[in-house]
């Protein structure tokens, strides 16, 4: 244990020592960064404002976009300023409050997008029940039992990562404090404990998987017998960008988190901790806004661009 109190800064990734694409990697990251911000905002503000987007998938995708902005706003920045000044470390705090929010965001994120699944469910194959099962108090006590009990399962993860011994240095081969990249600078005799939180924490995500996996096929056989193709393409419309965030989402996730754990450096890891911790949040507002009529009537209302006009 004497070990992993002298470690007190871990080493990120550096993208480059060229002091040019140093500030590449800044730009690029900048533009990603207020893509993000800029389109969760919109989403957020226009459910807000707009009475007529006070309705349960509405309040779900608002909670969608905070926490969107919350995720993306745990690794970007630092990596920004890393590069902003020529330099590669984080404290071990500065870490620690890292593993923590991301683990809170990424795992909630998947959990709301389960409930929104049900929520789909809910208004496609028992339209009837809909406004009973699915009211205001109901949507309000799935919300906060998601972000709580979420927050339960970071504590315990984060706890648990770092009570292991730290022993094969301090540098890591990510741009962000990355599990995988933290288990690789443990004894092998210490990350051994760490197994059971990861696996309490793919069976839930396994299980949401097959939730909402079960939960598309019911939808899926209710859409097929809905007699009007317009109607069947509105239902489409409004379930496939869905399935693609959560498949966009997960396979990234787990190919990151269940790998076997490499001791050189590699890009494939850069490219996907990119694909799984940077691209939903830049992706989710253009995936949900861009193609929702509601969505795009309230920012038009809102902001008057152009941008959201109906051609």
């Amino acid at each position: 244990m004497s070990n992993q109190t002298t470690v007190t800064e871990f080493l990120l990734l550096g993208f480059s020592d060229v002091r040019e694409l140093q500030i590449l990697h800044f730009m690029v990251f900048l533009v990603l960064y207020l893509a993000a911000l800029t389109g969760n905002l919109l989403i957020i503000i226009a459910i807000a404002l707009d009475y007529h987007l006070h309705t349960p998938m509405y309040f779900f995708l608002m909670n969608l976009s905070i926490l969107d902005l919350g995720s993306i706003s745990v690794t970007i920045p630092k990596s920004m300023a890393n590069s902003l000044m020529n330099t590669r470390s984080i404290s071990y705090s500065g870490c620690v409050a890292q593993v923590f929010f991301f683990i809170f965001f990424a795992e909630t994120d998947f959990v709301l997008l389960t409930i929104m699944a049900y929520d789909r469910y809910v208004a496609i194959c028992k339209p009837l029940h809909y406004e009973t099962i699915m009211n205001r108090r109901a949507c309000v006590q799935m919300a906060a039992s998601a972000w709580i009990s979420v927050i339960l399962y970071s504590s315990l993860y984060t706890g648990n990562t770092f009570s292991i011994t730290f022993c094969r240095g301090n540098m890591m081969d990510q741009f962000f404090c990355e599990i995988p990249q933290l288990l690789k600078l443990a004894c092998s005799n210490s990350y051994f404990s760490e197994v059971g939180v990861i696996a309490f924490g793919v069976c839930l995500t396994l299980s949401c998987f097959v939730f909402i996996i079960v939960t598309y096929v019911q939808i899926l056989t209710t859409v097929l017998r809905i007699p009007s193709e317009q109607g069947q393409h509105k239902t489409f419309s409004t379930c496939l960008p869905h399935l693609i965030v959560i498949s966009m989402f997960l396979s990234t996730a787990v190919f990151a988190y269940m790998k076997p754990i490499s001791s050189s450096p590699s890009a494939l890891d850069l490219v996907v901790a990119v694909l799984y911790s940077v691209l939903p949040p830049v992706m989710n507002p253009i995936i949900y806004s861009m193609r929702n009529k509601e969505i795009k009537a309230s920012l038009r209302k809102l902001t008057g661009w152009r941008l959201f006009n109906k051609n």
